[in-house]
């Protein structure tokens, strides 16, 4: 199969790269995305490895980068995407970027520093002019007084040492909040040996570090005496006020107000000046920082790459080894031959043999590469086992639509998907920051394929907007069953209820041509009858998708040559599962067919005759559906639970025989096993190991120790999930019958079409409830709703290509997909670097970890197929008007 279906096959090679080349060569594997490297360096601590001062060096230009892009942010201003290939810089050129980058970094700093010292002085210019403009009138009066009674007492004062006391002025701005209890304090401190003045500024002043405006309140105190002179001054100390020098003379102030305008002025003209030059050093910050990051970081992660690779002897060549899909070796070796041209000695590259397990590597694309990342949620394979991605395409999909069902809800699903898919090449979209918005533009073509199944099933309900649409004749007749039962006006006025029994001649029609028969809208056992329909047809479905996934590790076992798998493992595994469940589906089927609106009313229940099949007992008034049924039904559960120790047994005690046999042989033969061992080829490699963990592991079955307890344990839980599996997956498959009925059951609380008529705002309602309802009911659980496949193994390791995840460093982009890059592409996580990730492909896997699939049948529309109390009749509500030939 090829790589969408099973990962491809990976080879380890060994890279010799020149001294001088090296660092080429590894840059331009990078940008192809081609290989893995491994670290053959591990015992090596990080700090004592050959390359670690340029890692170092590139890590200082990285925080330089952060603070320079946290300025061009606080400014407001975006960086743009770097245009272009970006390739790794030469080491020559790196110290030109680290000169560039220190002298920007350092012209920021000091534009900065420049432009917050005279915002801080003009604020306080601002402040000195708003106090001494500020008018505090009556207080300035009191002290400027030309009368009598002010200037010269009534009685001549003794001398003394008070009688030189003058009156003193504080001025300042406190802020807003602060101004209530500062004159708390001072008069309380003071003991009223003084006069305040508070008042607030009629502008609002932007504040120097914050720039947000605010209004200041201006206060002027007099006072007497020079020890309440310093309890004020240490007061508004303490409340950091800002205190300037008062003077007492109109003309001194107005000359001093008018001096402190003009220093504004000619202040706000260099500030002017410094913004300009501000904005152009952000600028060029903005022109070339994001290359710059783009390229210090692939030079970081050449560095690491290098940091892998163990030096020769001759330390003329770096030796490194990594993984390659073996397709691309040709493309391996002329890169490296092209690299290492300049440096006069070309690189060497060739295959070695090894032990280890070989990543997975999957390629993917845009389409494929969101239904990849919901396998690998579960686990990703080992290598090349059966990708399930391919199936998961149709059965998650499929899934939802069958709880999400409705035309109309599944439409504007569809449309939203579209649109997303159509502009996906557009760069304000692709660049879009917002992480909710990201997540629904990586699963476009998920959500698309959600909306179309949704109206593929909307039309198996016929729901359309929680309402039926007759698309075809309905195959119940109401007239044919007025006119055989007599239905007169008085028997209609006094029947709540009516009923069409189909065993009347002309009544019942023929089923449906497509979907459910939209006169059961109008039924009130409409719930009863959907309820059956969807609980069954989610049994068939879990059934059906576990047995497929059961089959499909078949293409395992025969993959990897396990073939008493086959029959120790698929086969019990087929029979417990069919023998229990597969026969409940039969039942249903069965019944389905076989009993007729005729002989409904007394149709066995399923469900009881399901419970006496375990109880190994019958029930008097649930009579057989079938002849021989007494028979068939113990004889099926017995070899059901057979088939568990079988299951639990039979692969351990295989292997044990035939570790005994090989351990033997080797005893007998010991030279030739050697020999043998030895000289085996690396294409035999893949199909040795050890069959319990390491499917794919090569070699390691000649010299690992076979311990019958880990394997008999690895082999309990594997039937254990199994066996429990079975059952919990069965029952959860009625999720879908659930969920499907919440969908079907709040669409139908929502308001009629009829208030579209009642205006403006019922209108406006009922088209929220109806689009915003229905999925909110149902994207939570959805959200929780597992695949029910036979998930990946989870042993494997993802392949992150290096062209991936260079791409990531540009910031806003989504990966390349092959389409594009020519590459496999991957939903990694951005920030590691690419030549620490792995490239998954690796050989090996049970057959517990692939997918099941689901299979649908559509056209259940005639009641008669569905039995039980509620399947016979069709009940409809009464009215009073002639309905015509239905």
């Amino acid at each position: 199969m090829g790589s969408m279906f099973r990962s491809e096959e990976v080879a380890l090679v060994q890279l010799f790269l020149p001294t001088a080349a090296a660092y080429a060569c590894v840059s331009q594997l990078g940008e192809l995305g081609l290989v893995e490297f491994r670290d053959l360096n591990a015992s090596v601590s990080a700090f004592q490895r050959r390359f670690v001062v340029d890692v170092r060096r590139c890590e200082e230009l990285e925080k330089t980068f952060t603070f320079l892009q946290e300025e061009v942010r606080q400014a407001g201003l975006t960086l743009p995407l770097p245009e272009g290939a970006l390739p790794a810089p030469l080491p020559r050129d790196l110290l030109r970027i680290q000169e560039e980058t220190d002298r920007l970094a350092q012209e920021l700093r000091d534009v900065r520093g420049n432009r917050q010292a005279l915002r801080a002085q003009l604020h306080q210019l601002q402040l000195h002019s708003a106090v001494l403009g500020q008018g505090h009138g009556p207080l300035l009066a009191a002290s400027h007084t030309d009368g009598p009674l002010e200037r010269t007492p009534l009685l001549q004062s003794p001398g003394g040492p008070h009688q030189d006391l003058r009156v003193n002025f504080v001025a300042g701005a406190v802020e807003p909040h602060k101004a209530a209890a500062l004159e708390r304090l001072l008069w309380r401190a003071c003991h009223g040996f003084l006069i305040a003045s508070f008042r607030d500024m009629e502008q609002q002043l932007e504040g120097p570090v914050t720039g947000e405006p605010a209004t200041w309140v201006t206060f002027l105190i007099s006072y007497w005496g020079e020890q309440i002179g310093q309890k004020i001054r240490k007061i508004t100390d303490c409340f950091h006020c800002h205190v300037f020098p008062f003077v007492e003379q109109e003309e001194a102030r107005r000359a001093a107000l008018q001096q402190l305008r003009q220093q504004s002025q000619e202040l706000q003209e260099v500030l002017g000046e410094t913004e300009h030059f501000l904005s152009q050093v952000l600028g060029r910050v903005q022109t070339l920082l994001p290359p710059w990051q783009v390229q210090i970081r692939k030079m970081k992660a050449v560095y690491l790459a290098l940091n892998q690779c163990s030096v020769s002897t001759t330390h003329k060549c770096l030796i490194g080894e990594a993984w390659c899909a073996t397709r691309d070796l040709p493309t391996l070796q002329q890169a490296l031959q092209g690299s290492s041209s300049e440096a006069g000695v070309s690189a060497v590259v060739h295959r070695i043999p090894c032990r280890d397990m070989p990543p997975t590597l999957i390629r993917t694309n845009r389409f494929t590469a969101s239904f990849q990342g919901i396998v690998d949620a579960y686990g990703v394979g080992r290598y090349q086992e059966v990708n399930p991605a391919p199936y998961t395409i149709i059965t998650f999909p499929f899934l939802f639509a069958v709880m999400f069902g409705d035309v109309g809800h599944g439409l504007l699903m569809f449309l939203f998907a579209l649109a997303m898919v159509l502009a996906e090449n557009r760069p304000a979209v692709k660049t879009a920051r917002n992480e909710i918005w990201r997540t629904f533009f990586e699963g476009r073509y998920l959500l698309l394929l959600m909306g179309l199944f949704s109206i593929y099933t909307g039309f198996i309900y016929n729901e359309c907007f929680s309402c039926a649409t007759a698309v075809f004749p309905s195959g119940w007749s109401v007239a044919a069953m007025a006119n055989q039962s007599g239905w007169s006006d008085a028997f209609l006025a006094q029947q709540p209820l009516l009923s069409l029994d189909p065993n009347v001649t002309g009544v019942f029609l023929g089923p449906y041509p497509f979907g459910i028969d939209p006169v059961w809208s109008l039924a009130v056992n409409h719930l009863s009858f959907l309820n059956s329909f969807k609980m069954k047809m989610s049994v068939i479905l879990g059934v059906t998708h576990m047995t497929f996934g059961v089959v499909l590790g078949v293409f395992n076992h025969m993959h990897f040559g396990q073939w008493h798998r086959l029959l120790l493992e698929t086969l019990p595994e087929l029979v417990f599962l069919l023998g229990l469940f597969g026969y409940l589906v039969f039942l249903v089927a069965y019944k389905w067919l076989r009993v007729t609106a005729a002989s409904a009313a007394s149709a066995p229940s399923i469900l009881i005759l399901f419970i006496n099949m375990f109880l190994f007992s019958s029930s008097p008034t649930n009579r057989p559906l079938f002849s021989g049924q007494e028979v068939v039904q113990p004889t099926l559960v017995v070899l059901a639970l057979a088939m568990v120790p079988v299951l639990l047994l039979g692969t351990p005690l295989f292997l044990h025989r035939e570790h005994r046999r090989c351990y033997s042989r080797r005893r007998q033969q010991p030279d030739k096993d050697t020999a043998g061992l030895l000289d085996l080829p690396d294409t035999s490699l893949a199909s040795q190991g050890s069959d319990e963990e390491k499917a794919g592991c090569p070699g390691d079955q000649a010299e690992a120790e076979f311990v019958l307890s880990e394997v008999f344990m690895h082999q309990a839980i594997h039937t254990i999930e199994f066996c429990l599996g079975c059952i919990s997956n069965t029952a959860s498959y009625l999720r879908l019958w659930a969920l499907s009925l919440a969908h079907a059951r709040e669409s139908r609380l929502l308001p009629t079409p009829g208030c579209w008529m009642r205006g403006p705002l019922w209108s406006l309602l009922f088209f929220f409830f109806a689009v915003c309802g229905p999925p909110t009911v149902v994207a939570s659980p959805v959200a929780e709703r597992r695949l029910r496949t036979r998930r990946p193994s989870g042993h494997g390791s993802r392949a992150q290509p290096l062209r991936g995840m260079w791409d990531l460093l540009r910031p806003g982009h989504e990966p390349v997909s092959p389409a594009s890059a020519g590459g496999p592409s991957t939903t990694a996580p951005p920030g590691k670097p690419w030549s620490l990730l792995s490239i998954p492909v690796c050989k090996g896997g049970t057959s517990e970890e692939v997918p099941r699939w689901p299979t649908g049948r559509a056209g259940f529309g005639t009641p008669r197929w569905l039995g039980g109390p509620h399947g016979s009749l069709l009940h409809l509500q009464s009215c009073h008007r002639s309905c015509g030939p239905w």
